[in-house]
């Protein structure tokens, strides 16, 4: 295996980012870990090309720079620890949406057999292009559904005060999402043609459209 690039000769911030982050499969981890904390086994499923032994390796580094860190599981005794976020490690996340939705455009139109994970419509698609300007003044909750599981977003940053029901409830696959950022499609063609059906208020709709910048 080559040896790591550092850029210890540059005296710049992004060349110390790069020192942590830039190592192939890290920023890739730390999106798995954004979803939900893993363990070893979960992380090799959920990244299909690692091999055992640069995951391995690429665990071990993450936590020595205190990104991760790792927990019991709830599994009972004898389960394995999983592998979870460090408030460091979070701290990365706003470079990951910026990187996703640079990459967005990148992405080649998925066919019927690529599988497009509703995690990531959603957190890439939807919430990557969350507005705080518009939605200065708006407090309210909205309910993405994809299939089984269901993502809550919010006008708040943060998420506010929990509600018992949401504002707004979305329905749709996952794909359409991606095809209304690759322009192939937009919100509104996608709810005439009931690719995404929609309860609750009007206002509720016209703030989440434009909050997340959706034509």
């Amino acid at each position: 295996m080559p040896a790591t690039v550092r850029y210890d000769a540059q005296y710049c911030p992004i060349a110390r980012a790069l020192d942590v982050l830039g190592d192939r499969w890290t920023l890739l981890i730390l999106r798995e870990l954004v979803i939900a904390d893993q363990r070893f086994t979960d992380l090799r499923r959920n990244l299909p090309g690692i091999a055992p032994t640069v995951l391995t390796q690429r665990l071990r580094s993450m936590a020595d720079q205190g990104l991760i860190t790792t927990r019991p599981s709830d599994g009972g005794a004898g389960a394995r620890s999983v592998y979870t976020m460090t408030a460091r490690g979070r701290e990365a996340i706003p470079v990951m949406r910026a990187l996703a939705r640079w990459g967005l455009p990148l992405l080649e139109e998925p066919t019927d057999d690529r599988d497009v994970r509703a995690w990531s419509a959603v957190n890439v698609a939807i919430a990557g292009y969350y507005d705080p300007v518009a939605a200065a003044g708006v407090d309210e909750r909205y309910l993405i559904r994809i299939g089984d599981e269901e993502f809550p977003l919010s006008s708040v940053r943060g998420g506010g005060a929990a509600r018992e029901e949401p504002d707004l409830v979305i329905d749709s696959n996952a794909r359409v999402w991606i095809d209304i950022r690759q322009d192939r499609l937009t919100f509104a063609q996608a709810r005439r043609a009931g690719l995404i059906r929609t309860r609750g208020g009007r206002s509720a709709l016209a703030n989440f459209r434009r909050i997340f910048h959706l034509n």
